[in-house]
């Protein structure tokens, strides 16, 4: 198993056949939300593996840690590019025209905020992703659980759910409030994020707001902000992970199994 290898889906080439779920026999999706593929559990992946990626007939599957020049079916090369300061080095300017948007959830099937901010944003996604591309632009979705604190410490996550757009955080400074659901997960007292837009607060964002954003960072309106700098699991969500593996009977972290 490998803690720094597992597949990340690219929604929108996605056409949900569920071959990936069905192929994979180590656990690693969801197969109660097939034919959609879920990553479930991405510490069962085995490292370097490549199998449910080249079984998908979309090449919509790629890997995080992926440095072996493998190429999906449909002859993209996904390599993992150097990043520099910020991930997807989303310091300097995209020549490539390249709109890498990441949906980074606590959870899909109970939370919520998390399943209703994915169904704007991915309404959002539909309405303004055929003007980007005949201005150039390509545009993938990948969506992340993060299910273990291993995961938020890689993704440097401060707040569920967070959408972030080539590294950005589109959705401002983190703010929160008490979310009933998580707590429910965890059996613990869990706050979750608020968005802010034109001077009101909402637990699933409007979709002018993720519009807005989605495009004033593509179209560099406003300054990209680097995150580099030190990072700590905030306690909120430490809280989180340890009261859900105590209440699912399972180890430090939720990866046994």
């Amino acid at each position: 198993m490998a803690k720094n290898w597992y597949p990340v889906i690219d929604y929108l080439a996605c056409t949900e056949c569920g071959t990936c779920v069905d192929f994979c026999s180590h656990g690693v999706y969801n197969k109660a939300k097939a034919p959609s593929p879920v990553v479930m559990k991405p510490g069962n992946c085995i490292d370097r593996c490549h199998g449910c990626g080249n079984k998908c007939p979309a090449g919509a599957i790629s890997y995080v840690g992926d440095d072996t020049g493998w190429t999906p079916p449909n002859g993209e090369c996904i390599a993992e590019k150097s990043v520099d300061c910020c991930r997807g080095g989303a310091c300097e300017e995209d020549s490539s025209k390249a709109v890498l948007v990441e949906y980074l959830y606590l959870d899909l099937n109970t939370c919520d905020r998390c399943i209703g901010a994915d169904a704007v944003l991915e309404k959002v996604l539909g309405s303004i992703a055929p003007a980007l591309e005949a201005a150039g632009y390509t545009m993938r979705l990948q969506k992340v659980q993060i299910a273990t604190k291993e995961l938020a410490e890689h993704y440097r996550f401060l707040a569920s759910p967070t959408i972030r757009v080539n590294g950005q955080d589109i959705c401002g400074p983190v703010a929160e409030n008490i979310c009933g659901c998580c707590g429910e997960i965890s059996g613990t007292d869990v706050t979750c994020r608020t968005f802010a837009y034109k001077g009101q607060a909402y637990e699933v964002p409007p979709k002018a707001m993720l519009a807005e954003g989605i495009l004033r960072t593509v179209f560099g309106i406003v300054q990209p902000v680097c995150d580099c700098g030190a990072y700590s699991l905030p306690e909120n969500l430490k809280n989180f992970f340890e009261g859900k593996a105590v209440k699912t009977g399972c180890c430090s972290g939720g990866t046994c199994g």
